[in-house]
């Protein structure tokens, strides 16, 4: 069995780098949420405005969910040891599936808080609930400015992202129901933007929880197709047959490939020229971090063996002085 491990030693400055730029964004994310968090729900509380309140109360979950975001990044970086000899990269893969669960019940929340202020509705004030929201949309704005650079290759930033993203749509949401409020007094504004809200906070969070549970599910990533790499792998000279090939994720940008190979190779030199070439091609082609192939010599059932009589010197086993 070979093993082929790709070796990040060279780019481990840059790794550190980045993962040290990660941690200031999100902490600096999670304290400017933090502040606006205060002052969005004591004035959503004062003006009595759904929205405003639904919005703190996603901002809440926001920083909540950052700070696991926070804990699952240092957790993902320590080395494997013991028995978690992959380490703990998939614990940012859990963080932003529960992230993506998170906007899903903060939804189904701020729907059935809509449905409660429809039946009961209350007096609200337009001029605090319009100066708000109009603070948050920049706060939202400032932090998607942090986060985006960062979620190329990050999909627990980008469950982070998410969020700041469905905040700033629900800022918006309330400048424009704050608008309606003050002008024209109509209070069920508040109450259809904080549906849209949930709408679009839920429908935000179905890519995240789909992609993360696809990890965990051990699926191949979407850019590549397990039959294209098994008929790839078939297409070598002396690769007859290929089985049990398996690939899947570990992390958003780690792939991992393990197969069987029945291959028809005369000498060690001749399979060990075929492995390298193998091993080249699947890192190219498909940029497949780690890959383990097993290599079968292929024999043929049409030689039937040989009994081991025919194999003896016939004169050695007649002379009286053989020893065994």
């Amino acid at each position: 069995m070979f093993s082929l491990q790709w070796c990040g030693c060279a780019d481990d400055p840059v790794q550190e780098v980045n993962n040290y730029q990660k941690a200031k964004t999100l902490w600096i994310t999670v304290g400017l949420l933090a502040i606006f968090f205060a002052a969005e729900w004591s004035v959503g509380l004062w003006s009595q405005s759904l929205s405003l309140q639904a919005d703190a109360g996603h901002i809440l979950s926001d920083i909540t969910a950052l700070a696991i975001s926070l804990l699952a990044s240092f957790l993902a970086q320590q080395p494997a040891k013991k028995k978690a000899t992959f380490g703990n990269q998939r614990i940012e893969v859990l963080a932003a599936l529960l992230n993506g669960l998170a906007l899903l019940a903060i939804a189904l929340f701020i729907t059935w808080e809509a449905i409660q202020r429809w039946q009961h509705p209350a007096a609200i004030l337009g001029i605090p609930m319009l100066a708000i929201a109009v603070l948050g949309l920049i706060v939202n704005l400032l932090n998607i400015t942090l986060l985006h650079p960062h979620t190329h290759n990050d999909l627990n930033l980008r469950g982070a992202l998410l969020h700041v993203i469905a905040d700033t749509a629900s800022s918006v949401g309330v400048i424009i129901a704050a608008v309606a409020v003050h002008l024209w007094d109509w209070w069920w504004a508040d109450v259809a933007i904080s549906l849209v809200v949930a709408a679009f906070t839920g429908l935000s969070a179905f890519p995240l929880v789909q992609e993360s549970l696809k990890i965990f599910l051990e699926y191949a990533p979407e850019s590549i197709d397990p039959v294209e790499v098994e008929i790839s792998l078939q297409s070598f000279p002396g690769v007859i047959q290929v089985e049990k090939l398996h690939i899947w994720t570990l992390s958003l940008n780690k792939v991992m490939l393990c197969a069987n190979l029945t291959v028809e190779c005369t000498t060690i030199q001749e399979r060990d020229r075929l492995l390298n070439k193998l091993e080249t091609h699947i890192r190219k082609t498909f940029q497949i971090a780690e890959i383990t192939l097993q290599l079968t010599s292929y024999k043929n059932p049409s030689i039937l063996p040989i009994h081991p009589l025919f194999n003896q010197d016939l004169v050695l086993m007649l002379s009286p002085n053989k020893t065994h």
